[in-house]
């Protein structure tokens, strides 16, 4: 299936923020996107165990208000607030650090659903190196799944490895890691800096050379 990589990428609002998060500097990544369904069925693609896969990762453990869940091979937390069906919240405990994901979901117009994730971590060499990329174009890839479950939920999505190897792939990266580039900017961040920050992502995702400044 032939990917729509602009108009995938156009459609999420990006933003920064700085924040103060128990006397320690923080920065919040929030990603917004309308999906085409409701939002009870987007409620659910987000919370059932055995449609979360089908888009993004397997996951076990307890998924209700005070449960542990896993990632396969990624992170796990606490689920800390559970709303059915407009608000979840949790941590997101991974490589000895803990930062913390909250998403809402709400109607928006006929036949469509917004989703707001805001994933909030504490200020880290990651940041330093990666600008919000690190984060953001990860989840951006998650909701480019969820995306693509919706056309088609009865089946898996592709495998991420080939799709970040292909042409398509590696054109949704970089674009996705120049637009939070740019998300930095608009935060305040020093133009140069956010730039070669947004450079080393897409090396990261693509596994390409980084582009010369």
């Amino acid at each position: 299936m032939e990917l729509d990589i602009a108009g995938h990428l156009g459609a999420v609002e990006r933003s920064v923020s700085e924040l103060d998060v128990e006397g320690r500097p923080a920065r919040a990544v929030t990603l917004t996107r309308t999906f085409s369904t409701t939002v009870e069925d987007l409620w659910d693609a987000l919370t059932n165990g055995e449609r979360i896969p089908r888009w993004f990762l397997p996951i076990s453990g307890e998924l209700a208000l005070g449960g542990r869940y896993q990632f396969e091979g990624n992170a796990g937390g606490v689920i800390t607030a559970c709303e059915r069906p407009s608000h979840v919240a949790l941590t997101w405990e991974f490589g000895g650090d803990v930062s913390w994901v909250e998403v809402r979901l709400s109607g928006d117009g006929p036949g469509g659903a917004r989703l707001a994730l805001t994933h909030t971590m504490y200020l880290t060499d990651q940041w330093d190196t990666y600008g919000p990329g690190a984060t953001g174009v990860g989840w951006e890839g998650g909701l480019l799944g969820l995306a693509l479950h919706f056309e088609t939920p009865d089946e898996f999505i592709s495998d991420e490895a080939a799709f970040t190897a292909s042409e398509e792939g590696k054109a949704f990266y970089a674009g996705s890691s120049e637009a939070w580039g740019g998300a930095a900017i608009a935060c305040g961040e020093d133009p140069a800096t956010a730039r070669a920050a947004a450079r080393r992502t897409a090396a990261f995702y693509t596994g390409e050379p980084e582009e010369p400044a």
